[in-house]
């Protein structure tokens, strides 16, 4: 079993920036990538960006290039998301992803609210 832990979620002003983080334990061989979603009420759950855990890929939605970049640490099996000219459109659960072999799994969520 795998288990992902997310944090720092929050509520931040327009412009502001937030760090996301998500670690992951458990039994976490042959990952393959992790990254964020992000889901509204009564919207589909839609992506924000993937990191590749070997290599240096990235990939990111269109809504987000420019503004958010996504890093990892290897021994702490961590991926970070650093989300910077935040907007209030950016409001949304976040939910983390992460993909191992045939496995994908889903972190809780952590809310972010971004204010006018």
């Amino acid at each position: 079993q795998v288990q992902l832990v997310e944090s720092g979620g929050g509520l931040v002003q327009a412009g502001g920036s937030l760090i996301l983080s998500c670690a992951a334990s458990g039994r976490t061989f042959n990952m393959y990538s992790m990254g964020w979603f992000r889901q509204t009420p009564g919207k589909e759950r839609e992506f924000v960006a993937r990191i590749y855990w070997s290599g240096t890929r990235t990939d990111f939605a269109d809504s987000v290039k420019g503004r958010f970049t996504i890093s990892r640490d290897n021994a702490k099996k961590t991926v970070y998301l650093q989300m910077n000219n935040l907007k209030p459109e950016d409001t949304a659960i976040y939910y983390c992803n992460l993909v191992a072999g045939s496995v994908s799994v889903w972190g809780q969520g952590t809310q972010v609210t971004v204010s006018s």
